[in-house]
């Protein structure tokens, strides 16, 4: 009958194999910035034309620039509760989503795109600290970690992201 590992004994061997946990951060920091499996964030949003940001396709839920402002919002969120104590969520679900009716001009896009960027950055500089403890839960949470946390915005990002893909190919703007 197998035993199963104690966290502690898991924390233990990582600890005695410091490569194991730089392995971990450096795949972490690739799942964060897209590409290889996943679409990245400049890729799917690369030449997304003004007057294809605010249609909804038909079988589409969202616009682009739902999309993109739900991504954004809830890539923040993710990265303020990693690293700040007293961060509040936006309630749910409607804290997470731009009103239907929004529509941007080019300078609100790209302040929502350079804010994505941004905030993609500082959690890859977060869960490349070495000095960050990826598998301590945080003190302010219900059991969350810094691991699972950078998981959960990798997940979220791809597959939203995905989503503007498919959304992209049913505006006829998706070049390969």
């Amino acid at each position: 009958m197998a035993r199963k590992a104690k966290p502690a004994s898991r924390r233990k061997a990582a600890q005695k194999r410091p490569d194991a946990d730089a392995s971990l951060r450096k795949h972490l920091v690739e799942l964060l910035k897209g590409g290889e499996a996943h679409v990245g964030i400049s890729d799917a949003l690369a030449d997304f034309t003004a007057d294809k940001r605010v249609v909804l396709a038909p079988g589409f839920e969202h616009t682009a620039w739902q999309l993109l402002e739900h991504i954004r919002i809830v890539q923040w969120d993710i990265l303020e509760f990693s690293r700040n104590p007293e961060h509040v969520s936006p309630d749910f679900p409607a804290g997470y989503w731009p009103k239907p009716s929004a529509s941007p001009d080019d300078a609100k896009w790209k302040k929502s795109v350079q804010a994505l960027q941004n905030d993609l950055r500082a959690m890859i500089e977060l869960v490349s600290d070495r000095q960050a403890d990826l598998y301590r839960a945080f003190p302010w949470g219900n059991g969350q970690t810094l691991l699972r946390e950078a998981l959960l915005m990798a997940d979220h990002n791809a597959y939203h992201l995905g989503q503007m893909v498919d959304l992209r190919r049913a505006l006829g703007i998706w070049n390969q």
